[in-house]
């Protein structure tokens, strides 16, 4: 069995036992840690459904083995809530604006917005497109996931 270790997730520090060494940080958060928010869907990094940060950089969770982030701080879909009803600002943008529809490419786009707005909380268009580009959304034409955008960046505005 390999030796057990801690990952610190959202401000907490989670140990991770039995794992095997070869576990995704997308397997381990959701199968080890009981953090299902992010996403299992194309495990290659193509559809960023597992989006996270890791030490503030937006990361596939999917590519990265889960014993090479120990010392860094992975925030996960679950640890951004702060505002209405636990919801952060992008997330409540996201209900608003009826950005959710089957829900499962949400967790990525959420975190990649929040990414994008703590970087430039006035995106062009163009930003926002580039910001998003890498996540696949098959329910939508993108336009309640931009208008989440835009409503999610105004009201961060509004709170500096």
């Amino acid at each position: 069995m390999p030796d057990p270790y801690s990952l610190r997730v959202n401000g907490v520090d989670c140990e991770v036992a039995d794992s095997d060494i070869a576990e995704s940080l997308l397997f381990v958060l959701r199968e080890r840690l009981g953090l299902t928010g992010t996403k299992n869907a194309c495990t290659e990094g193509e559809c960023s459904s597992c989006a996270v940060l890791i030490d503030g950089v937006l990361t596939c969770s999917c590519l990265v083995l889960s014993a090479t982030a120990t010392g860094q701080e992975i925030t996960t879909v679950e640890g951004l809530g702060d505002g209405r009803d636990g919801l952060s600002v992008v997330q409540e943008a996201f209900v608003d604006e009826g950005a959710v529809q089957c829900g499962f490419c949400t967790p990525g786009l959420i975190v990649a917005v929040h990414d994008l707005l703590e970087a430039n909380a006035d995106p062009s268009d163009g930003d926002v497109r580039e910001a998003l580009s890498g996540n696949l959304c098959r329910c939508t034409g993108y336009g309640r996931i931009l208008a989440a955008v835009n409503t999610a960046a105004e009201a961060k505005r509004g709170q500096q």
